[in-house]
């Protein structure tokens, strides 16, 4: 049979990180509730990958950042270097990521249309696994970087951003090879 409420709640261990937040895991599910994977056997290779997103802003904010009139400063400029710090982080933000050292890190940001900007990241290494989760980090803190610089502009009479999304995170591109 299965385990009692209680029984489970026995169970659950508080496991301090170095983060200093207590995480919750509940070991009636099993024994293996996630691991790293093994890369150990795997050769290292050139590995590069390319992640694109998008953000949807007023046209008047698109207006004031082509303008230089945003009051934190300039986004696209602070998203590119943004992206390329999260880069560098994505192993201590991704849980099961590996730690690689990236020989490349590239984030374009531009303004695509009259209410859209493009937030594009390729990642290079030679390493024993992908560089994917590093661009979608790169791409993903580019964005939330604009959105936090142009809030202001883009908050209805509520306080709310009815029209403000982040959108289309995606790998673009993904190359494995030997050089």
């Amino acid at each position: 049979m299965g385990t009692s409420r209680k029984q489970r709640e026995r169970q659950n261990r508080k496991i301090r990180s170095n983060a200093s937040f207590e995480l919750n895991i509940d070991y009636s599910l099993g024994e293996k509730i996630m691991n790293m994977v093994d890369i150990s056997d795997k050769p290292e290779v050139f590995r590069e990958a390319t992640a694109q997103g998008t953000i949807k802003l007023k046209p008047r904010t698109i207006q004031l950042i082509k303008k230089d009139k945003i009051e934190k400063g300039n986004p696209l400029y602070t998203a590119k270097i943004a992206g390329i710090l999260a880069a560098k982080k994505t192993s201590t933000l991704i849980p099961l990521c590996h730690f690689l050292p990236l020989t490349n890190v590239d984030v374009n940001v531009k303004i695509t249309d009259k209410s859209t900007i493009t937030v594009t990241a390729t990642v290079k290494t030679k390493a024993q696994t992908g560089v994917e989760m590093e661009a979608l980090v790169a791409t993903t803190t580019g964005l939330l970087t604009v959105w936090d610089m142009t809030k202001q502009y883009e908050k209805d009479k509520k306080g709310q951003y009815p029209s403000t999304m982040i959108e289309k995170i995606i790998v673009v591109e993904k190359i494995k090879k030997r050089r």
